[in-house]
């Protein structure tokens, strides 16, 4: 059965709206934008960090996470996401995985490396696609010893 050119319009605008989930929620976090990092859950999305963070629960969860936890531990950080595969499970369904590395600064100066890879459950509702699910597996969380990042002179 051929695509049609409507279909494969509507396949690119889905893989460029689940992309701009993925960079805003990089961007949210390390900006500290709360309204878009946010905005890129459902009410009742589930966020699976894992030890020794925990997993967090709808918009409130996601702010405690955040707000409470998160911020609190970093001064600054730059998330960077990759290899983004997506896998269509439903109409307004699809399965992702992208792997993460994050660089910067713990709140006591000392800076850290984390690479991760997320695994996402996308879901469009009226339209919109958000993140109803992103677990988190850790490779790696280390502080780079002896070194410090300082913002260029």
């Amino acid at each position: 059965m051929a695509v049609t050119l409507e279909q494969r319009v509507e396949m690119l605008e889905t893989r460029l709206a689940l992309q701009d989930l993925t960079s805003d929620y990089c961007l949210g976090f390390d900006k500290r934008d709360m309204g878009r990092f946010l905005a890129i859950w459902w009410p009742d999305a589930v966020w699976e960090i894992g030890p020794p963070f925990g997993d967090f629960v709808g918009h409130a969860g996601v702010v405690h996470a955040v707000e409470d936890i998160l911020w609190p531990a970093w001064k600054e950080s730059t998330h960077y996401t990759t290899n983004l595969r997506l896998t269509s499970v439903g109409e307004d369904a699809i399965e992702g995985i992208c792997d993460v590395y994050c660089i910067g600064n713990s709140i006591e100066g000392q800076a850290q490396t984390v690479a991760a890879t997320y695994t996402d459950r996308f879901e469009r509702r009226d339209g919109v696609w958000k993140i109803a699910r992103r677990k988190v597996t850790m490779q790696h969380f280390s502080p780079l010893t002896g070194i410090t990042l300082t913002a260029p002179q």
